[in-house]
């Protein structure tokens, strides 16, 4: 009655310590890749960053030129500019001038000097 088990101790098998050992080379291979790929998307979102506070810059440069260049062509600007240096320069009144056409080559500005 008190007979002896057998000891059947389960073996595994070798086919399923391979795929054990291939499941985890897998695994491993896609977690490394993963993390690849996720530093890339990341340092890529930084480049983007980086270059859009670039553009932002950029355009707030433009709007800065575009002011000033307003401010040094108004014209109320340049007359007391033009009076603050002390010149002789004057206005011209508007019938004095005289559009040119590119296209005539014997075109001739007239000069009145009794302004």
């Amino acid at each position: 009655m008190n007979r002896r088990r057998q000891d059947n101790h389960t073996r595994i098998s070798p086919v399923v310590i391979f795929a054990l050992i291939l499941a985890g080379a897998i695994g491993a291979v896609g977690g490394i890749t993963y993390v690849y790929f996720r530093n890339c998307q990341i340092e890529t979102a930084r480049e983007i960053d980086v270059i859009e506070r670039r553009i932002e810059q950029h355009q707030l440069d433009i709007r800065t030129v575009q002011m000033r260049s307003d401010q040094i062509l108004n014209l109320f600007a340049i007359r007391k500019t033009l009076e603050d240096l002390g010149t002789d320069m004057r206005p011209i009144p508007a019938g004095v001038s005289e559009d040119m056409l590119p296209n005539l080559p014997n075109a001739v500005a007239s000069a009145d000097t009794s302004l």
